[in-house]
C-alpha cells in the first residue's frame, strides 16, 4: 500500500531539492581515532547521521546540545550529515587523516545546505513508494550498527546447549526503545538453522497453584538477524524493543529455537538489568 506524507517531513528530498537548485560544495572534516573532534553548531544538534561505519559522530540523544564528537577509522571517505532543532541541515565529506591540524570547528548558520521545512501550502502532498525507508528505520539501522561496531559490554549472560552458545552483550536505552545487543556462538560441528528468537516478559503468579505466564514482545526493529550459523561461526545482531521496565516478579525471556532440530535454548535475564540498562 502507498503512503503520503507531508513534504516537511523528508529532510532528504529538501536538501536534495535545493542542490538541485543551487550546487553547493562541501567542506571537508577530518577526524581520526585517537582525539575526538568537536563541532559546535548554531541551534542544537536533533540528529546526525554518517554515511559509513568507520565514522562515528556522537552527541547528546537525551538532551539535545550545541556540540557533537566525531571519531575516524581509517577507511574510504564519506559524508556527515547533521539537523538543527531548528530544521537546519548542514553536510559535510568526512575523512580520515592520520595527523590533524584541527580539532574544533565552530560552524555558522551560513553553512547550511536548506532547511526540512521548506515553504510549502499545507496540503502540498508527495507519494512515496514502499521502498522508501523512513527516518526513523534509517536511524535503528545506523544506530545498531554503532553499538556492534562499538563493542561496549555490560557483562556476559550466557546459556549454552549442544556447543550452541546463546549471549546478551549488552543492552543500551536510547530514546525511547531498549537494543538487545545478541550474540551466537556455534562451537558444534553442524550447522544452526534458525527457527525463531523470541523476547518474553515471564510473570510468576502468586497464590497456592504457582504458575508462570509468558507474554511475546514483538520487536521494532531486527539488524543483522541470521537464519542460519555455520559450524565454528559467531554471529552478532540487535533487537530494538520498545521501551519497558519489570516489576520483581517478572524477568525477560530470550527464547533461541532450531528449525528441524533440538538444540534449543533459554536465555533468562533479571528485571535488575532491564530496569538498569546502558
Amino acid at each position: 500500500m502507498k503512503k503520503y506524507i507531508i513534504i516537511s517531513a523528508l529532510i532528504i528530498v529538501s536538501a536534495f531539492a535545493k542542490a538541485q537548485q543551487q550546487p553547493i560544495p562541501l567542506d571537508t572534516i577530518y577526524a581520526n581515532d585517537t582525539k575526538n573532534v568537536a563541532l559546535f553548531f548554531p541551534e542544537p544538534i536533533r540528529q546526525g547521521i554518517t554515511g559509513s561505519d568507520n565514522f562515528v559522530f556522537t552527541y547528546n540523544r537525551e538532551k539535545e546540545q550545541y556540540f557533537g564528537l566525531l571519531q575516524a577509522k581509517p577507511g574510504k571517505e564519506s559524508n556527515l550529515l547533521v539537523v538543527n532543532r531548528n530544521g537546519s541541515i548542514f553536510s559535510y565529506i568526512v575523512r580520515y587523516k592520520k595527523q590533524l591540524s584541527k580539532l574544533n570547528y565552530f560552524i555558522p548558520l551560513s553553512n547550511s545546505i536548506g532547511n526540512e521545512k521548506p515553504i510549502v501550502t499545507d496540503s502540498t502532498l508527495v507519494e512515496s513508494s514502499e521502498e522508501l525507508v523512513d527516518n526513523k528505520t534509517y536511524y535503528y539501522q545506523k544506530f545498531c550498527s554503532y553499538l556492534l561496531e562499538r563493542g561496549i559490554r555490560f557483562g556476559y549472560f550466557t546459556k549454552r546447549k549442544s556447543g550452541v552458545i546463546l549471549s546478551i552483550e549488552n543492552i543500551v536505552f536510547d530514546k525511547e526503545e531498549l537494543y538487545f545487543v545478541i550474540r551466537i556462538k556455534n562451537n558444534s560441528t553442524l550447522d544452526y538453522d534458525l527457527n525463531f528468537l523470541n523476547l518474553s516478559i515471564e510473570t510468576r503468579q502468586k497464590g497456592k497453584r504457582k504458575s508462570l505466564q509468558r507474554l511475546y514482545q514483538e520487536p521494532i526493529y531486527k539488524h543483522n538477524l541470521p537464519s542460519k550459523i555455520k559450524e565454528s561461526e559467531t554471529v552478532r545482531f540487535v533487537y530494538v524493543m520498545p521501551k519497558f521496565s519489570l516489576s520483581n516478579d517478572r524477568r525477560a525471556i530470550l527464547e533461541l529455537n532450531e528449525k528441524d532440530g533440538e538444540r534449543n535454548i533459554e536465555l533468562k535475564i533479571s528485571h535488575r538489568y532491564i530496569n538498569n540498562p546502558n
